[in-house]
């Protein structure tokens, strides 16, 4: 045999050889199945192992007028973690899964282990008449031997039935849910859960009728709406979000309470503990209660606007008939005004109308001045004293530095003198200079004279100042400065506005569409929806602000007309007498009023931390505006310029929000925040004392202490101006006070508590404008006290409500819940919403106690009219 052939042939043969060094597989045994035909409410106490599976067959009758809810409880015997039994629920048209131990994460990805699991099945739905259908339960593990129980159960009461209540317990292993069904005629539900244990913290969800229905911690936010709860949770739902007019009504217990306030659990830990260790929470179970309730209808929804907006317009036609009533009693004087061939006089209404009748001849008594009286010389605009200086006595008084001027005191017989003649008449007015003849059109122009700066130091200087004294500079300059305000607070609410309309618009698409009600606070026991808007009620009520600030602007524009046309007859008293006419912050605090009105809805769209700022912003200003208006009545030439006033507000407002977001429990925020609040009301309280005349620069301290060795140790003297000095006192004790209570109590609500701050001392400074007026013998009409009772009795009330407290950013959502209420007017409006209400019709009137709380001097020459 050839060579070639032999090796080929012994290839061959070996060939086969390493397929048969290959080893075998093993013939693999088969899993036993064990199929078991099952019976509702009969516990079954069975084991299984690696080996064996477990499947155990229902059946049960589907009436569809008639819902039934299967529910699933099984209980793990055995001590198995790493290797968990698995039950795998097969029905029509879903599959439920599940191991034991259950492990749920929490927060820090913390795990809890539960080794009882209770799962209510889903309902399909039946379109016959009667149908029966059947459902397995798969039973497996990977374990040697583990021993379960199982037992399935109808249950009772699933389908929620309306205004009848339902009590149930619920553990986050064994979640709870039920179905409702709209009845006829019912377009909205509300759906009220209450506990009367705050922890377990609790999910409450509403979901479609659909499988599967998540109702698990890990997975309940997927669908629906929902919100956390303790004590309270109710969520509105409208039929038209359902096409199948149904939902689930799904209630969850949460592993861990910090999502509502309470405190992380203790989560051992140790040498021979695994930080992936699930942790047994044993039993955290919490008892509920659920009813379903109808909502208002859509003829609540009309009623309500036309109440709100009956409520409003009522003040149109208020001011209407007022501003009638006053122009007939004006046609009534000028008959009996032409009848005596008198001089005309104005007097200031509500609307600003023109009086043609002096005070002395209706039977007043006239404004006596002497308390205070006019200067023979105290003022350049004034060349001559209203009053003769027959009969009078001459009292010196004088101011340091300067020549001492006298002011008349009448004797009796001149003061009756006066008095019959009436001693605010002008007939010697006529050939007077104009005020503003010493002004130059520009303001800059004159004050930039080293020789006015030393004019003004002597006239603001005075021990007594009259309003002629403060009144000198070019009133087209100042209605230019005092207009300043009025577009700066048109364009800041124009920039504003916009950007917070789009983010509110935002926060509600957000809320619509993830269902996440934790982003908003509400009182949800009276939110009603209307479109896209959770809460329309917090909305609509914020149109009174809207309404009553564009009243006030017409009232406003109508009294400038009427001006305007006395200034254009060269009326004397126009010219010469009353309380400077300055419009322009009268028409910021409209703006400001009716901006209020808009933010103010724009946060109530979704109340919550990040936008508490523009519900308050708009009230910082009105504070201001109204402080600031105040002070221009007797000072109208050295009130603060719009920027000034403008930018401080804007400090307040920064100061706002750096309160909030880092004043809690920040002990150092609250130093920084107390030494500032208390060095601005010195650096304030030094510029009004000396009326502007004095410098803030590096001999400051050097001049401060030879006043005080001058006044306090060289000679004992008391203050030169008593009356500025007595609201200054005040003043920085109520501002040191307020400081000290932030320093010692940290309140919580730092914007309130900033606001508060700015209410305190606009209260304080028109407390003590009232009382000086009054002591100044002045007189109040009975327009403005009229205001003032009623504005007052108001805002008593509208206080009242803004303190009830139905909800709070400050708190966690669920715990913010606990705060909510139903609905107290007409079942639509609650607390706030009447606060709403009050306070716009507030601060309206206290904008017309602003306007017409110096008309008794419209016919008094600005020289008699004392600077307080």
């Amino acid at each position: 045999m050839p060579p070639a052939v032999l090796a080929w042939a012994l290839l061959w043969a070996l060939a086969p050889l390493p397929t048969l060094l290959q080893p075998q597989p093993q013939p693999q045994q088969r899993r036993r199945v064990q199929e078991k035909e099952a019976t509702f409410d009969r516990t079954y106490s069975d084991w299984v192992d690696g080996d064996l599976l477990n499947i155990y067959a229902f059946n049960h009758t589907v009436l569809r007028n008639r819902t039934e809810g299967v529910r699933v409880s099984v209980n793990v015997l055995s001590d198995h973690k790493d290797l968990p039994v698995l039950f795998v629920v097969r029905q029509k048209e879903a599959v439920v899964s599940f191991q034991v131990p259950l492990i749920l994460r929490g927060l820090y990805q913390r795990k809890y282990a539960y080794q009882e699991v209770s799962r209510t099945l889903c309902q399909p739905q039946s379109k016959a008449e009667v149908e029966t259908q059947h459902f397995y339960v798969d039973v497996s593990t990977l374990s040697l031997n583990a021993s379960y129980q199982l037992r399935v159960t109808r249950v009772e009461n699933f389908v929620l039935r309306t205004n009848e209540a339902f009590s149930f317990n619920a553990t986050a292993s064994q979640p709870q849910y039920f179905k409702y069904e709209f009845p006829e005629g019912v377009d909205s539900v509300i759906v009220k859960v209450t506990s009367a244990m705050a922890f377990p913290c609790s999910v409450i969800s509403i979901q479609d009728i659909l499988c599967p229905v998540y109702d698990l911690d890990n997975n309940v936010a997927f669908i629906g709406m929902y919100q956390t709860m303790t004590k309270k949770a109710a969520i509105t739902v409208q039929k038209k979000d359902f096409p199948s007019n149904s939902f689930y009504v799904v209630v969850v217990v949460k592993t861990e309470d910090e999502a509502c306030g309470g405190a992380l659990p203790y989560y051992p830990l140790s040498k021979h503990t695994s930080p992936d260790e699930p942790v047994d929470q044993h039993n955290r179970q919490k008892m509920l209660e659920v009813m379903v309730s109808p909502a208002i209808t859509s003829e609540a929804y009309v009623s309500s606007m036309l109440f709100c907006l009956g409520i409003f317009l009522s003040f149109y036609v208020l001011t209407l008939l007022i501003a009638c009533w006053e122009s007939c009693r004006q046609q009534k004087r000028k008959g009996l005004l032409a009848a005596m061939d008198s001089p005309s006089l104005d007097t200031a209404s509500l609307l600003g109308h023109p009086r043609s009748i002096p005070d002395s001849f209706l039977g007043h008594v006239p404004y006596d001045t002497y308390g205070y009286g006019s200067f023979e010389n105290g003022s350049s605009g004034s060349t001559e004293a209203a009053s003769g200086s027959l009969g009078s006595a001459e009292v010196s008084y004088g101011y340091v530095g300067q020549e001492q001027f006298k002011r008349r005191i009448p004797s009796a017989p001149m003061r009756q003198l006066c008095i019959a003649m009436g001693e605010r008449s002008l007939e010697n007015v006529a050939g007077r200079p104009r005020l503003d003849s010493l002004s130059s059109v520009e303001e800059d122009d004159y004050d930039t004279l080293a020789d006015i700066d030393y004019d003004k130091n002597v006239i603001r200087t005075k021990q007594y100042l009259c309003v002629a004294d403060l009144a000198r500079k070019d009133k087209r300059v100042l209605r230019k400065k005092y207009q300043i305000y009025f577009w700066n607070i048109a364009t800041i609410a124009v920039f504003y506005a916009l950007p917070v309309i789009q983010l509110v618009i935002t926060y509600q698409t957000v809320v619509n569409v993830t269902g996440n009600q934790d982003i908003c606070y509400y009182n949800f026991l009276c939110a009603h929806p209307l479109g896209n808007l959770s809460a329309f009620n917090n909305i609509l009520s914020n149109l009174g602000y809207v309404l009553l600030g564009l009243l006030f602007l017409l009232i406003i524009l109508q009294r400038e007309i009427n001006y305007n046309r006395a200034l254009m007859r060269n009326d004397t008293h126009a010219l010469e007498c009353g309380i400077p006419k300055h419009f322009g912050l009268f028409y910021a605090m409209g703006t400001a009023l009716m901006m209020e009105g808009l933010l103010s809805a724009c946060y109530h769209v979704c109340p919550n931390y990040t936008n508490f700022q523009f519900d308050t912003s708009f009230m910082y200003m009105i504070a201001g505006l109204c402080m600031l208006k105040l002070y221009q009545k007797r000072h109208p030439d050295i009130n603060a310029s719009a920027y000034s006033a403008y930018a401080c507000l804007a400090v307040v407002i920064f100061f706002s929000v750096v309160g909030v977001v880092f004043g809690k429990g920040n002990m150092a925020f609250w130093i920084v925040f107390s030494v500032i609040h208390i060095v601005a009301t010195l650096l304030l309280s030094t510029q009004l004392y000396y009326m502007g005349r004095w410098k803030l620069d590096s001999g400051i301290l050097r001049r401060i202490l030879h006043v005080l060795y001058t006044d306090c140790v060289r000679q004992c003297s008391g203050p030169m101006y008593v009356d500025r000095m007595v609201l200054l006192v005040m003043g920085n004790i109520i501002n040191w006070s307020l400081a000290a209570y932030g320093l010692i109590v940290h309140p919580n609500d730092f914007a309130s508590y900033l606001l508060a701050i700015g209410i305190c001392n606009l209260l304080l400074y028109f407390a003590f404008y009232i009382i000086m007026k009054l002591r100044s013998g002045e007189r109040i009409k009975l327009i403005p006290l009229l205001c003032i009772i009623g504005t007052s009795v108001v805002w008593g009330f509208a206080l009242f409500f803004f303190f009830q407290g139905l909800s709070t950013w400050q708190k966690t959502p669920a715990e913010s819940r606990e705060h909510n209420r139903d609905c107290i007017l007409l079942d639509f409006f609650d607390d706030h919403d009447i606060w709403h209400f009050l306070s716009s019709i507030a601060m309206f009137g206290s904008f017309l106690v602003l306007l017409t709380l110096d008309d008794d001097l419209d016919c008094v020459q600005r020289d008699k009219i004392y600077v307080f």
